[in-house]
């Protein structure tokens, strides 16, 4: 039986739970999420690595990277809407946080399946 090595293992399951425990509270959990979503692709670099596609997970945490941002810049100007004076719009900006979010949690759906298959088949 191959052992993957343990850092590989390590980053992935980290990088799991942080995916999974930002689902709770998004928002809150912003950095979290971050979190995760650059260990997921350095967990896809190492040898033995459980992921595939490194490419893909660095799209996934790029994006995430971006929204976050853009929601503390945001935050960090007071807000939008309201009595802000800027409109709604701007928060156009933060739609690459939860878009990446959701490519990362439909790539690890797939990844899940595709094990399941090579164990049952």
């Amino acid at each position: 039986m191959h052992l993957r090595p343990v850092w590989s293992r390590t980053w992935f399951w980290l990088g799991i739970l942080a995916f999974a425990r930002g689902a709770l509270d998004p928002l809150e959990a912003a950095f979290v999420i971050l979190a995760g979503s650059v260990l997921l692709p350095g967990s896809a670099r190492l040898p033995g690595a459980p992921l595939p596609r490194p490419g893909r997970w660095a799209l996934v945490a790029a994006l995430i990277a971006t929204g976050v941002t853009a929601m503390l810049a945001r935050s960090a100007g007071g807000g939008i809407g309201g009595h802000t004076g800027r409109s709604w719009a701007w928060g156009l900006l933060l739609l690459p946080y939860p878009a990446g979010w959701l490519l990362g949690v439909g790539t690890l759906l797939a990844h899940v399946r595709a094990a399941h298959r090579r164990r049952s088949g």
